[in-house]
Parts: C-alpha cells; structure tokens; sequence
C-alpha cells in the first residue's frame, strides 16, 4: 500500500492523474477525471492558488477545511457539556432519553415520542449516564470521526452522523417495548462505523481490520446485556446507506444524488416513527 506524498503516515489506494503521487483523502482534490494533488492544482492554475472550480474538494465533494475535525469536536463538546448536566442534574435523563409511551412517576403524567415529544429521537443520541458508556462512545467518534469529516466534508459529515443516530433511534422506538428508555450515541456510532467501511472500499484499503472490529462491535451488541441492538443495527444501515450515496454519487449529478438519498432515508426514517406512533396511540 502506497502512502501519502504529503503525509506519509497515511496509507491510500489513490494517485493525482497527473503527477500519479499517491494522495490521501485530506489531500485529493476532485479533477474532471479522477483526483488531483494540491500541487498539480496549484500549478495548473498558474497563480499559486486553485482557480474557483478547482478548488480543493473532498472525495465526497465537499470544501476541504483547515481544522478537519471541526464538526466531530463540537459533537463531542455537546456530549460533554450534556454529560455534565446530566450529573448535576438527573431529572434531565427522564426529559430528554428516548421512551415510547410511558408514564413518568417523577412528573406524574405520560410521556414518550408517541405522546407529542418527538425531541426525544434525536436528543437520547447526544444523552448518557455513565462514565464508561460515554467513554467508549467518544473515542469512537474521535477516532472514526476524524476520518471521515476529512473526507467527506463538514456538511456531509454532520449529515451522517445525524441521519445515523435518528436510524438507530427510530428502530429501537418501532421494535423496543414502549416503557424501555434508551439513550447514547451508539446508534451514530455504529452509523460512522457503517461509513468507515463503505470508504475503506472505495479508497482500496485493506478491508481485514475495520471489518474485523465492525464484527467485534456486532458480537458485543447482541451478546452483552443491557445493550439497545436496535439503535446499533438502526444506526449501521443508515450511515451505510448514506456513505454510499455521498462516496458513490457521479459526478455530473453528484448533489441530486447525494442531497436525494438523505431525503429519502429522512423520509423512510419519518415514516417508521409515524407508524409507531399510529400503533401506540
């Protein structure tokens, strides 16, 4: 495996079409055929600096960013700070997880995303309780966070992990007893996870390790208990889904495919709610 002329830590299957120096996902720039390296761009415009539409694109077609971990840290900061508030203030873990319909001894009354308080599908992913759960939770969106907001850009990324962690938290509310709180960033996870390996094959990595701890992380989900599988399983399908409509969209039509299949899982991932809701009510 080749590696990055400008990073050489970094191992890629890609080279610039004109010079063919092996280029990483940080530093390919979309060309119109294939990918160029940040040196070859600069030279053909003749100025130094990329022309407008030759300006440096990631392989999804997003804007290369000079901190590429922008987005993963302020996902990982609201974690945190709600972390935090959850310690200070418990209550909050009955407001905010993830309940179908159930009635709530703390404030005498029904609640749940069946009862109007839809929230819930999205505000359990950033929610957990333990030290140990948001541990493993954060590590794994710095380590495959990272990755893929470099490669796929800041939108295109917060996309992902969006759509994954409302996945996972719309399968566990249709499968999941309707009294069963659920809450953590799991379901996102195992959605980046999902991309992760949907990138590794289109970069022509080697597959063998992210492969092996994706059946690692399926093992534990299924064999430990206490562990919500749906949102895991939820979360995996759509960041799979998505990672394929943003690393696999052609180029010529690369937005109406991209910005469509989010819709698209968006939708499905509406409609699963609203037939719960129908079921529950």
């Amino acid at each position: 495996m080749d590696h990055c002329y400008r990073h050489p830590g970094r191992e890629t299957g890609i080279r610039c079409t004109r010079c063919e120096r092996p280029v990483c996902p940080e530093c390919m720039i979309s060309a119109s055929v294939g990918f160029q390296c940040p040196d070859c761009v600069r030279e053909g415009s003749g100025t130094g600096h990329p022309p407008a539409a030759s300006r440096p694109r990631t392989i999804a077609g997003g804007s290369v960013a000079a901190d590429p971990r922008l987005v993963t840290k302020i996902l990982l900061a609201i974690n945190v700070a709600l972390f935090v508030a959850v310690l200070s203030r418990e209550a909050l873990v009955d407001q905010l997880d993830l309940v179908g319909l159930a009635f709530s001894r703390s404030s005498l009354q029904v609640v749940g995303v069946a009862d109007g308080e839809w929230y819930r599908l999205i505000t359990a992913v950033f929610l957990h309780q333990e030290f140990w759960h948001i541990g493993f939770n954060m590590l794994g969106l710095w380590w495959l966070g990272g990755p893929l907001e470099a490669a796929l850009g800041r939108a295109r990324f917060l996309a992902l992990y969006l759509l994954s962690g409302l996945g996972g938290s719309a399968l566990t509310y249709l499968v999941a007893a309707p009294n069963q709180p659920s809450l953590g960033a799991s379901g996102a996870i195992f959605g980046l996870l999902g991309a992760t390996v949907v990138l590794m094959r289109r970069m022509n990595y080697d597959m063998k390790p992210v492969l092996v701890l994706l059946a690692l992380n399926l093992l534990f989900t299924f064999t430990w208990s206490g562990i919500a599988w749906e949102a895991h399983v939820g979360g995996l399908v759509a960041g799979t889904l998505v990672a394929i409509a943003l690393v696999h969209a052609p180029r010529e039509r690369r937005a109406l495919v991209q910005y469509g299949a989010c819709g698209l899982i968006l939708l499905a991932t509406a409609g699963i709610v609203v037939a719960r809701t129908l079921m529950l009510t």
